[in-house]
């Protein structure tokens, strides 16, 4: 994160600069008072009272143009901060995937948000007006020593009071943060399908769930505020006493004859002027240790991203050739999914996977496209590592159907050319369209390929999203292509279209693995793999292991996808 901050030090170097003078502009009121109750009063001169007003005018008119570049400053640098490492948290958000759903997949974008808005808001001012209270209690101390000594006493007691509140907030916070994002996985999913939590009359439990979380945090929330609020309290009864005890100590030295009226007046104002960025930094002090939370955990992910950059060299194009060598896959909660799964394909060859629920079989999909990284083991395309081929260039060589289909908010060209400019890919998409069999589905489509899907857009069916979706995973000319489950929602004749697909893969030469229950798609592939509790229990040509499954009738569960 320093390297990203040292490239927005433009901003915060030039903000502290105008701090600097703007809490030097802000010594104008003080000094118009002390010169109004010292020399006018007693000249009784409207010249110089004239002259006086339009310089202390003059002085705040460059004060608030000032404030309001510094303003701009800060905008620009949370702006800066964004454009920096928005898309290097995104990427990290959609290429480390977490299979235990540990972290909430838009936690960091939050933190990235957290950052931004605090850098952006008002809060983040106190922090640069701080450092030059210092130069206000050196001018009271200039006006007179008890003055000074007073001051300085109660500055001591408000940072006193800041650093209790830290150390009484801090721990509440964090635990009140952990509960609120405690509450944001379990609900973000849940609004997902709200349709199956409105059918089931799950909505009542939903929300007394989430309100377990939801209430743990606003306890943690409220404490935190309490202890604050008394803190906050306590401060502006100090600065408050600190006032009076300033006019009081002014007013002894004025009869005593040892200072003038003005200069009570000036160092009271000046007095208060010191104690404003503490008390502002006190009220903003939740967003400040949400904002350094934020940053501490921004900071952690960019080292980690750092550490994983390396260049990579631009690799020829795969033929298809696929092997799996001793692959163990697990979550810390779930255990060992995948145990030392090896085989290989050879270009072209089309691999059934089948096997009773909970067997792995979708995690060895995601495992063979490298979404999931094994423990140990290697998953190679054409010898080569799936961790030494960039992301972006090996995704344009492999096609995914997964298990549970997602189309997303766009048009139906531009989910086929996922996401890519549709119109400068018209050819490939309308390609994939036709080679997934559902070209003529998507022209009686209200819009054709410009018809809309997503909230506002037009609802398709479960075997309509589907067929899009497979139409997507052929998108590019893939050569290995992982198709889970995609036949789950298709009828007769989406079936039989799904089948044309399959053939006209072999005959392309697509690598092509098929997770799927039914023996009569399983006898369309060229091999079939049998897992059960995440080992291979069989492996061989597709008409000798349908064989041995006919011939030793397994329970109903036993073919069933995972």
């Amino acid at each position: 994160m320093n390297a990203y901050l040292e490239r927005c030090k433009f901003f915060f170097i030039h903000a502290g600069i105008f701090s600097f003078f703007i809490n030097l502009l802000l010594m104008t009121l003080p000094l118009y008072m002390l010169q109004v109750f010292d020399r006018v009063l007693s000249s009784r001169s409207r010249e110089t009272l004239l002259l006086l007003t339009l310089i202390a005018i003059g002085a705040l008119l460059v004060w608030t143009f000032l404030e309001m570049l510094r303003a701009r400053l800060l905008v620009r640098a949370g702006m800066a901060i964004d454009h920096l490492l928005a898309d290097k948290v995104l990427t990290n958000m959609l290429l480390r995937l977490d299979p235990a759903g540990a972290q909430p997949p838009t936690a960091t974008l939050r933190d990235l948000n957290t950052l931004r808005n605090y850098l952006m808001g008002q809060n983040v001012v106190a922090l640069f007006d701080l450092p030059w209270a210092p130069l206000f209690l050196l001018v009271i101390f200039l006006f007179h020593p008890w003055f000074g000594i007073l001051a300085a006493g109660g500055m001591l007691v408000m940072f006193g009071l800041t650093l209790a509140d830290e150390k009484l907030t801090k721990k509440l916070l964090l635990q009140a943060g952990e509960w609120t994002q405690s509450g944001g996985r379990f609900i973000e999913p849940v609004v997902q399908h709200a349709e199956l939590v409105k059918a089931l009359g799950m909505v009542p439990a939903i929300v007394r769930k989430w309100r377990t979380f939801s209430e743990a945090g606003n306890a943690y929330y409220a404490l935190a505020s309490n202890r604050s609020s008394v803190i906050l309290a306590a401060t502006r009864f100090v600065r408050l006493s600190l006032q009076i005890g300033m006019l009081g100590t002014g007013a002894w030295l004025v009869i005593t004859q040892n200072v003038t009226p003005g200069i009570m007046i000036a160092a009271t104002l000046i007095l208060a002027r010191a104690m404003a960025p503490v008390e502002r930094a006190l009220s903003g002090w939740k967003g400040f240790i949400e904002a350094r939370a934020a940053y501490g955990r921004l900071n952690r992910l960019v080292q980690e991203l750092d550490a994983d950059q390396r260049p990579r060299l631009s690799l020829p194009p795969p033929r298809g050739r696929l092997t799996v060598e001793a692959v163990t896959f697990g979550t810390p909660q779930g255990g060992l999914i995948l145990k030392r799964i090896t085989f290989g394909l050879e270009e072209g060859e089309l691999l059934g996977i089948a096997g009773p629920s909970a067997a792995g079989k979708s995690t060895l999909a995601r495992v063979v496209l490298g979404i999931y990284q094994p423990l140990s083991g290697s998953v190679r395309l054409d010898g080569v590592k799936l961790s030494d081929w960039d992301h972006t260039e090996l995704g344009g060589y492999l096609g995914y159907l997964p298990q549970e289909v997602r189309l997303f908010e766009g048009t139906v060209a531009e989910n086929i050319a996922r996401f890519a400019d549709p119109g400068g890919h018209s050819e490939a998409v309308i390609r994939a369209a036709q080679r997934a069999r559902v070209h003529d589905l998507i022209l009686n489509l209200p819009e054709g390929y410009d018809t809309r899907i997503g909230p506002g857009g037009v609802v398709l069916s479960g075997g309509q999203r589907q067929r899009i979706a497979l139409a997507r995973a052929l998108f590019g000319d893939p050569r290995l292509v992982v198709l889970d489950e995609p036949n789950a929602n298709l009828d007769s004749d989406g079936e039989a279209a799904l089948l044309q697909v399959l053939r006209q893969l072999r005959s392309d030469g697509v690598t092509t693995l098929l997770v799927t229950h039914k023996p009569s798609i399983l006898a369309a592939t060229d091999k079939v793999m049998v897992l059960r509790d995440g080992q291979i229990a069989r492996f061989g040509p597709a008409r000798e292991v349908l064989g041995q499954i006919v011939s030793r009738p397994q329970p109903a569960a036993k073919l069933q996808a995972g």
